[in-house]
């Protein structure tokens, strides 16, 4: 199974790209809801090529052959196509070292479609009462903090699991089971919050088939349940998703100076700031991720800077019914080793042993975190710049 792609590999067309870096003030791309005529959808924008100008797709038979793997390969039919036995451990792509100075280009040229066989929602407590099987593994979006790359192993593409009507079909046997939520808690006051977007980006998700689509839809029919997910990426198409407040997006918030040296290739964070407006409009439940805080000289001004920016555009409405988690930065030795391969600027803030010590994290990963005195300082005084500068914006939780 091969096609040939056409398209130019010279990587000029890429999107939010490492020359960002050394061009602040030009990080934004067009804002996307005015890069596409009336009526079209941003999916097929210009914006939105650029970011996955996809050249070659990955796929197991099985993937490619269902509904939603004929939709993929339809909507990149210059790519090239690949047969694999697994989304896991394919040869030239995970595990290959040298593909770490390709990062950034593997993330938007490479595709890699799967068949979800483990279909199970973890209970979590945290940002969600349980986290959903999700429908992709992977990010287009180079986040340097990124903790999903961390198993792959020097290439961290998008797999999109193409058998969404079997998670769906799963999630709602789960909720079934589940009842009614007997008791508030820090996830919400009614509802059994699952959270589909654990190892990706729901938002660029959809800019490559409906599987977001889907689940927004799905979870509108389930009235003791809300899907979460977090984005970093302003996608206008999910505001015709009709939600029906069954939905909470998660806007990740950091100073725009950080997110410009660690957020690449996604959305401006002034940009995510003006778009709550419009989701909460559309019928989202409109949350915020500060996250993750990463302590750098300066750090207390920039964020009292973008807190103070926040209560000073938001509307009203956004603000009654806002919420917010704080997460400290982790960081993990592996990834520390890939950044200085492709990134090695941003290492010089992400990477701080004289306050960093070891952590094992719930999931058996051994990373590194702030030290203990270090890291509940900060978080205090987080709070006490958010009392000063957005006393309305509620704290669900921090660590």
């Amino acid at each position: 199974m091969t096609r040939r792609s056409a398209a130019p590999a010279d990587g000029s067309d890429a999107l939010f790209g490492l020359e960002a870096l050394h061009a602040p003030d030009r990080q934004a791309a067009p804002t996307p809801a005015t890069d596409h005529a009336p009526g079209d959808t941003f999916r097929d924008s210009d914006t939105a090529r650029r970011l996955l100008p996809v050249r070659h797709i990955y796929a197991e038979p099985a993937a490619a052959a269902s509904p939603r793997g004929r939709q993929i390969l339809e909507r990149f039919p210059d790519a090239q196509v690949t047969e694999v036995p697994s989304h896991w451990g394919i040869p030239g792509l995970h595990g290959n070292e040298g593909n770490v100075e390709r990062w950034v280009r593997i993330k938007a040229e490479t595709l890699v479609l799967g068949v979800r066989k483990s279909l199970t929602a973890r209970p979590n407590g945290r940002s969600a009462d349980f986290i959903a099987p999700g429908s992709s593994n992977g990010c287009a979006l180079s986040c340097a903090y990124c903790y999903v790359p961390r198993r792959k192993g020097y290439a961290n593409p998008i797999t999109v699991f193409t058998n969404i009507d079997r998670i769906i079909g799963y999630l709602g046997r789960h909720i079934a089971r589940q009842g009614t939520k007997p008791e508030p808690n820090q996830c919400d006051d009614t509802a059994w919050v699952y959270d589909f977007g654990e190892n990706g980006d729901c938002s660029v998700d959809a800019l490559i088939c409906d599987n977001t689509a889907d689940l927004v839809r799905a979870f509108r029919q389930w009235p003791t349940a809300k899907a979460s997910f977090a984005t970093k990426f302003v996608n206008p198409d999910l505001l015709g998703y009709d939600p029906g407040g069954r939905t909470r997006i998660r806007f990740s918030l950091m100073p725009p100076e950080d997110a410009r040296l660690l957020d690449l290739r996604t959305s401006p964070v002034p940009e995510r700031i003006t778009a709550a407006a419009d989701f909460l409009d559309a019928g989202y439940e409109v949350h915020f991720n500060l996250s993750p805080v990463v302590l750098r000289p300066g750090w207390r001004a920039a964020w009292a800077e973008l807190l103070q920016h926040l209560d000073d555009v938001l509307p009203e409405r956004v603000k009654r019914q806002a919420a917010a988690e704080v997460i400290m930065l982790t960081h993990n030795q592996g990834l520390h080793e890939v950044n200085l391969g492709w990134h090695p600027t941003a290492e010089d803030v992400l990477w701080r042993p004289d306050i960093q010590q070891t952590k094992r994290s719930q999931n058996g990963a051994v990373n590194v975190r702030y030290r203990n005195r270090v890291k509940r300082e900060a978080v205090e005084e987080l709070r006490r710049l958010i009392a000063a500068h957005a006393p309305w914006l509620r704290i669900r939780y921090a660590f």
